[in-house]
């Protein structure tokens, strides 16, 4: 433990300016510590100068609050969007991406044999959650007033609004509003926009009851307008640049990064090597996809790449491409070559199908004219 100016020994204490970190840090003062009060600056919305002037009132030797929102999207945030990361399935690990870069940045900034953190609440880059009270019980829908950053998608604009994410190797580099024409390319302001515009039009909303690390259940609602609408347009574009087996593989590592980030995990061996395996994945996962947000939804309206395995000739049924019959069929042997028996395939050419289907829609409507 590291000694302070008079001999005290010295703690670093994660302060919320809360109830519960407001009583540990009188603890602390009481039994003697020198207490550097330590609250990272990551984009909630928080007044830091009534923080900081409550700690000092209640005994810290100084207070500490460095600006870590560009580190947070640039060195956290976008790991989790190539990562397409949701614990479970829905919970977007706004706190738990949170947690790892604070612990980072006191520890270099401080540089303390002994760190004691303790924090009781934590929203991030307006990444909000709410537990207990009436939602305790699960069944107990989310109280009036709740929401904090998101419109309800009843009282969402009627227009929807066409925005273009663009990225490069998993990440974006850049968001277009088409209809009035804002264009964002910073990490920090290409994020904060997305979480005006989205909660703007009610997205990201989700209620859930999740596994805790300890093994309970636990009930929270969160607030991830620019997270959900990135996830869905990552999802899109890495759909259309990989590799099918790849992929496969990919979203395997995807939720063991969930699962690790979700439980403390960042700084050990197994989630680096998760991260570098999900880096290397996103080599050819650039591109742009266009976005309707309406009313609560994301809905992906196209989208383009320069890496793209989409061949649109190959799976027009308005042009033969250039696969022909035979290749067709050896295709279709190799695929079930592992099998004890195989059936007979009988590939009918293009131009001979459309003939066929000509036919028959013409035989179907005189039969339809005759039940009449």
């Amino acid at each position: 433990m590291a000694e302070g100016m008079h001999g005290k020994r010295k703690v670093v204490l994660a302060y919320s300016g809360g109830l519960d970190t407001s009583t540990i840090l009188v603890w602390f003062v009481e039994q003697g510590y020198e207490v550097v009060a330590y609250l990272a600056n990551i984009g909630q919305e928080e007044d830091f100068e009534a923080v900081k002037a409550k700690a000092l009132k209640f005994g810290a030797c100084k207070v500490v609050i460095p600006d870590l929102r560009r580190e947070f999207v640039e060195e956290f945030i976008w790991p989790a969007i190539q990562a397409n990361a949701k614990y479970e399935d829905r919970y977007l690990l706004g706190t738990s991406l949170a947690r790892p870069l604070i612990a980072r940045s006191f520890h270099h900034g401080e540089n303390l044999n002994f760190i004691s953190v303790f924090q009781d609440e934590l929203s991030c880059l307006n990444m909000p959650s709410y537990e207990s009270g009436v939602l305790e019980n699960p069944y107990n829908p989310a109280p009036d007033g709740l929401f904090n950053m998101t419109q309800d998608p009843e009282n969402a604009p009627d227009k929807p609004e066409i925005i273009e994410i663009e990225f490069e190797k998993g990440v974006p580099v850049r968001v277009k509003n088409i209809d009035d024409g804002t264009e964002k390319t910073e990490p920090l302001d290409l994020f904060v926009y997305l979480n005006t515009v989205g909660g703007k039009h009610g997205i990201g909303r989700v209620d859930l009851v999740e596994n805790r690390f300890i093994g309970m259940k636990s009930r929270g609602i969160y607030e991830t307008p620019g997270g959900t609408i990135l996830i869905e347009a990552h999802t899109d574009i890495e759909v259309f640049t990989m590799d099918r087996e790849v992929r496969k593989i990919k979203r395997d590592l995807d939720i063991k990064f969930s699962d690790q980030v979700y439980k403390g995990f960042w700084f050990s061996p197994e989630c680096e090597f998760t991260r570098f395996c999900i880096s290397k994945s996103q080599e050819w996962v650039t591109g742009t996809v266009r976005i309707k947000l309406y009313k609560g939804g994301v809905y992906i309206m196209g989208r383009r790449s320069p890496f793209s395995l989409y061949n649109e000739e190959l799976v027009s049924h308005d042009v033969q491409g250039d696969t022909n019959q035979e290749m067709q069929e050896a295709l279709l042997k190799s695929m079930h070559s592992g099998c004890k028996s195989m059936p007979d395939f009988v590939l009918i050419p293009t131009e001979d199908f459309k003939n066929y289907q000509s036919t028959f829609s013409i035989q179907l409507q005189e039969l339809k004219k005759k039940d009449l």
